[in-house]
Formats: C-alpha cells, sequence, structure tokens
C-alpha cells in the first residue's frame, strides 16, 4: 500500500503534464456545433430535448402544444406515472392517512395502481427481499468502505452479481426479480456502508441494525440509520413522500436514458444499474440537494439581516460569481424541462411547512420562501432567459433532509433508493421493446493528418 500511494505522489508531476496534453487535444471549436446543427446534450436552443424514444411510465408537461404537436407557450409543470399526475397519486395514499411508495413502485413497474390484496402482497414480497446474501456486510460493505456512498452502493450492486446464480438471464421475469430485490436492498447497503464508513475512518459506534419485513421502506431507512431506531410519524410520511416524488422523471434524464443506452446493449442488471448510479452520482444530476443546502448556510452566516432588500443582493453576488462557491449559480432554482413551476416542488412544500412546525424551524422556512419568491426576479434581470425559472425539487428536498439529520453523504443514496423504481421500470420497458442497440452519430472535425515514422517525429 505505501508503495502504491509513493507511485501516486511521484507521478503526480507527469500525469499533470499529460492531462494538459490530452485537454488540449479533444477541444472543439465551439462555432462546429452551430454548424453541423448538433443539439448539445441531445437539446436543442430552446432546451426541448430530441426525441430518442417512447415510454408509456411517465411523463412531464412544460409547455402548452398546438395542433401539430409543437411547444407554444409555458404552463405550469405536470408530473404524469402512467398517465396518473403525480398531485392525483400524493392525494390519493395522503387522504388514507398510509405510505405509498410502495403503491408507487407497483404503479410503474406493472402499469396500473394495486388493489388492496395486491399491495399487500407486494408489500410482503419487498419486504421478503429486503436481505442481503449471507456475509455480505462483513465480506463486501465492511471491508475498504468508502467516503462516498454512492461509490460504496455501485460497488454493492456489481458484488451482488457474484450472488446470482442467473446473474446473466434478461428474461423479463429474471429481470423483474433483480429489480425487486435491489430496491429491497438499496436502503441496506447505503445505510451500512454510511456506518461502516463512519466506524473505521471517524471512530464512530457502528449499528448494523436489522430491516423488519413488516415495515415500510422510509420506516426501513429511519430504522436502519437511527442509533435507536426511532422515527416520529412525520418523519416517516415526509421521507416517503420525498420517495414517491423522487420514483421516476420521464426517460430523458441522465440517469434513466443510461438506463436504456446500457440495456439497449443486453447487458445485465446489476451493469446497468450500476451504469445510473454514476450518472445520478454527478453534482448535474442528483448532487444538487446538498448545493442548495451549503448555499443556505452561507447566506445565513453572511446576511446582516433577512430582508427583501438584503436578500436579494446576496443572491445577485451569487449569481456574479462573488459568493458562495463562485460558480454564479442559484442552487435548486430553475430546472432543464420544467418553465413556470415543478410540481414535485409544490407538493413536497406543503409537507416541508409541517415537518417545520415539527422540528420548529420555521424561521429556516420563511428564508427558503423569500429565496424561492426572489430568485427568478434576480435571474430574469441578470440573464436572458427562454423560459421560466422556478424553485425545483432539489430546492426543498435538500432542507427536508437535513431537517431529519441525513448526513450529507446520504443526500443522494436517498435519491437513488427512490430513482430505482423508475430505472426498473424502465429497464423492462427496454428489453420488452429491445430491437437496436442505442448509438447516435458523432460527427468527426478534424482534419486527416497522415501517419509519420518515428524517426521523423519532433
Amino acid at each position: 500500500m505505501q508503495n502504491y500511494e509513493k507511485m501516486l505522489k511521484d507521478t503526480a508531476p507527469e500525469i499533470e503534464r499529460l492531462a494538459e496534453m490530452a485537454r488540449q487535444s479533444t477541444v472543439i471549436d465551439n462555432s462546429y456545433y452551430k454548424q453541423y446543427d448538433v443539439k448539445r446534450g441531445l437539446r436543442d436552443v430552446t432546451g426541448e430535448g430530441v426525441l430518442a424514444g417512447l415510454t408509456e411510465i411517465s411523463e412531464i408537461i412544460a409547455f402548452d402544444k398546438d395542433e401539430h404537436g409543437h411547444r407554444t407557450t409555458p404552463c405550469d409543470g405536470i408530473l404524469r406515472y402512467r398517465g396518473i399526475d403525480i398531485r392525483d397519486l400524493v392525494a390519493g395514499f395522503d387522504a388514507e392517512k398510509r405510505f405509498g411508495f410502495e403503491e408507487t413502485v407497483y404503479l410503474l413497474l406493472f402499469g396500473k395502481l394495486p388493489t388492496a390484496k395486491e399491495l399487500k402482497e407486494f408489500c410482503s414480497l419487498l419486504g421478503k427481499f429486503r436481505m442481503l446474501p449471507s456475509s455480505f456486510v462483513r465480506d463486501v460493505i465492511m471491508k475498504a468502505p468508502s467516503s462516498d456512498m454512492m461509490n460504496s452502493l455501485s460497488r454493492g450492486v456489481l458484488t451482488l452479481y457474484s450472488y446470482d446464480e442467473n446473474a446473466d438471464d434478461i428474461s423479463i421475469p429474471n429481470i423483474l426479480r433483480q429489480c425487486i430485490g435491489l430496491i429491497s436492498q438499496f436502503p441496506l447497503i447505503a445505510v451500512y456502508s454510511y456506518h461502516a464508513y463512519k466506524h473505521y475512518h471517524d471512530g464512530e459506534s457502528m449499528y448494523i441494525h436489522n430491516p423488519d419485513p413488516k415495515l415500510s421502506t422510509c420506516e426501513n431507512m429511519l430504522r436502519l440509520l437511527r442509533p435507536d431506531s426511532k422515527y416520529s410519524e412525520v418523519e416517516a410520511k415526509v421521507l416517503d413522500l420525498m420517495l414517491v416524488l423522487h420514483a421516476e422523471h420521464g426517460g430523458g434524464n441522465n440517469s434513466t436514458f443510461t438506463t436504456h443506452v446500457v440495456s439497449s446493449s443486453a447487458s445485465d442488471t446489476y451493469s446497468v444499474i450500476a451504469a445510473a448510479l454514476g450518472s445520478l452520482k454527478g453534482p448535474r444530476h442528483g448532487g444538487a440537494n446538498i448545493k442548495v443546502v451549503k448555499m443556505f448556510e452561507d447566506m445565513k452566516a453572511n446576511l446582516k439581516d433577512r430582508s427583501d432588500k438584503t436578500v436579494k443582493a446576496y443572491l445577485l453576488k451569487i449569481l456574479n460569481k462573488e459568493a458562495f462557491d463562485g460558480l454564479g449559480l442559484i442552487y435548486g432554482m430553475g430546472h432543464a424541462v420544467y418553465s413556470l413551476s415543478d410540481p414535485r416542488a409544490l407538493i413536497l412544500k406543503k409537507y416541508v411547512r409541517a415537518l417545520c412546525e415539527d422540528k420548529k424551524q420555521c424561521d429556516d422556512f420563511e428564508l427558503y420562501e423569500k429565496i424561492e419568491r426572489l430568485a427568478p426576479e434576480v435571474i430574469a434581470e441578470k440573464r436572458n432567459i427562454y423560459k421560466g425559472v422556478s424553485a425545483n425539487i432539489d430546492f426543498y428536498s435538500g432542507f427536508v433532509n437535513s431537517m431529519l439529520n441525513f448526513p450529507p453523504e446520504l443526500y443522494a443514496p436517498i435519491f437513488a433508493m427512490a430513482r430505482i423504481a423508475g430505472w426498473s421500470a424502465h429497464r423492462i420497458e427496454e428489453m420488452s421493446n429491445n430491437g437496436k442497440i442505442i448509438r447516435p452519430n458523432y460527427e468527426c472535425v478534424m482534419e486527416p493528418t497522415g501517419y509519420t515514422k518515428l524517426k521523423d517525429r519532433k
């Protein structure tokens, strides 16, 4: 190990020099993108995504359309799971005072709402799968724990391949069995990995609580994480709602598109989900809610008061790269698709208010509301925007995570615990309609150079 670390240190200058050569060799003239009509990020200049596939799993609406299907004017955002408005879905299980994530998973996987009997049987099935192979915690999770729980989650998923006698079977029944297993196992792998890391690196006590098959996903998450396994009804309810709202978001988001791309190559389920996790880990996708919390803490530390004038001035400093992380972004504001509103943020906000009252953090909630109101004004005044700017779900989900005392290391894994439902549905959809490997075209813009013999090179 010491020799390896010494090698890394000794070769660092050489790697730095070579990295600059590599960077310079790959910089493409921006004018080429217009010349070849390239949709960078598979989106056009208005932000509309290139149509790359068809799905029946979920739908996002942010613009009204004319009779030809062309976008016209921005509208309040709508999100539908299998044709059902997310607002109606949440209102349904909320009115009956029950958890909704398991019902949502069933809806996404099977295309319909379960009956009471079907839901009970499905919850029981998830409970049976909520376990890891013998010695998996000792042999995998507790060895070389990573400081990044998304990497630990990916490693755990890839290692489960070795425990599966039918890992490469891509029949729909086998894929469904694997997906149900991963949906049930994600909270265990993520939380156990966190406790292992905190024990071995920070010297904290390690808690490995067993899941309770009779409890819901959100209840088990809290049971596994908390040293005393205790949680309130409000905490469980808000966490369950967050899982529902994060469970799926159309086929075009980066990690779900990754799921389709890797599935189209007929790869195994574990490799597909590990690839999706790698995508979600990126701060441009699943890491934004941590940035919101850090930005909020930075503002609290630097605001001399919380008047509209003072808050707006500080938001302008952030936008001008003069405050916070210097990147000029007001995190949690705006979305690649939504314009006037993100329906998930509007739903979550109602529950955030109840959690704030339970946690006695109403002052913080008022500041969040003020930022939500003022940030679009600041952005509109400072930049040219082609559509509306509103708070997205990350704006409030990070706040929820902080109020639930979740460690930042688990923010992205909690997102993954929800989105595995959507990934699973999209994997099954891709494999049920699989005809071609997904392979877009890239235009080469480098002129031919010819080969130079070694002795003639300079």
